[in-house]
């Protein structure tokens, strides 16, 4: 094993999966070689442990220039990739050659929804995806795209956090209709290897791939599973669609369920399932069934 250190950036630092990218789940004692360059807008961590191999800088409007002679090469973008353009000529100051950006399945999943705010993500999603293939290429930098599905993981996500949270309250979940559409969760530690695997794997050159939970289970399914994580008996109270839409405007008035959506409601009974074939061929990925632990379903 080579003793030369691999310094990768990345951009998106303080996200879930972010977090997770730093963690014992996805860093084993093999990676001891790996050294972050974290970018963020947040805060700046307190304090930061001679232990944990990353390195926090903040991210500014204008980028700064890198300390004499140093250069990055390999990057991992998990900030949503529309934000990423902004980002390009910190990219080049420092040397980029080689970026791994996450996007989403819902660029195919949410161009026909019903709600306008998700049309606008997904086209936000195509258009991030094709600004950074337009660039990368045309300096001769290799690009990889990874588009999860549903992510969830340590409470910290818009999905099953989401679910748990409204469970917690309300003590039931509504479902429209018998909620039968199918989904392939997946935990935030499994992007983030996959990300780290794509990234290392230097036969995985400018190419996209979906990426999908190892479990495909119905949405009533999913939601029984939470319900059994908080060791909670399910219940479910089934809404029409009319009065599911009243609803949703009224619960979003409370701040943490600003960001459910009619068009949420409208899919649970649409499959939403993609093949994870290829990423499983060419970079050996191999995501976890949907089983949620107690701090995937974490509160406040």
């Amino acid at each position: 094993m080579s003793n030369q250190t691999h310094v990768i950036g990345v951009i998106g630092a303080r996200s879930p999966v972010g977090q997770c990218l730093f963690s014992n789940d996805v860093l084993q004692p093999s990676d001891c070689d790996l050294r972050f360059v974290a970018f963020t807008r947040a805060e700046l961590p307190e304090e930061q442990s001679d232990e944990t191999p990353v390195e926090w800088r903040r991210l500014v409007d204008s980028p700064q220039e890198p300390e004499p002679g140093e250069t990055i090469t390999d990057w991992i973008c998990l900030a949503p990739i529309w934000v990423l353009p902004a980002q390009f000529p910190l990219l080049s100051k420092y040397g980029a050659r080689r970026i791994v950006a996450l996007s989403s399945t819902s660029r195919f999943t949410k161009t026909e929804s019903i709600d306008a705010g998700e049309q606008h993500t997904a086209q936000l999603l195509a258009e991030g995806e094709e600004e950074l293939q337009r660039w990368a290429e045309a300096r001769q930098i290799s690009w990889v795209i990874l588009r999860p599905t549903l992510i969830y993981g340590y409470g910290r996500d818009k999905n099953i956090a989401a679910v748990a949270r409204f469970i917690r309250r309300w003590k039931c979940f509504p479902l429209l209709g018998k909620a039968q559409g199918k989904r392939q969760p997946i935990h935030a530690a499994d992007v983030a290897t996959a990300s780290l695997q794509a990234l290392r794997t230097g036969t995985v050159v400018n190419q996209a791939y979906n990426i999908s939970g190892g479990e495909t289970v119905t949405y009533r399914e999913m939601v029984e599973r939470v319900f059994k994580t908080l060791k909670l008996k399910p219940r479910f109270v089934q809404i029409p669609l009319i009065l599911f839409r009243v609803a949703v405007v009224l619960i979003r008035f409370l701040p943490r369920f600003r960001h459910l959506t009619t068009g949420m409601a409208a899919r649970m009974n649409a499959d939403l399932v993609f093949d994870h074939f290829d990423a499983e061929q060419d970079f050996g990925f191999q995501p976890r069934p949907f089983q949620p632990q107690s701090e995937d379903v974490a509160g406040p």
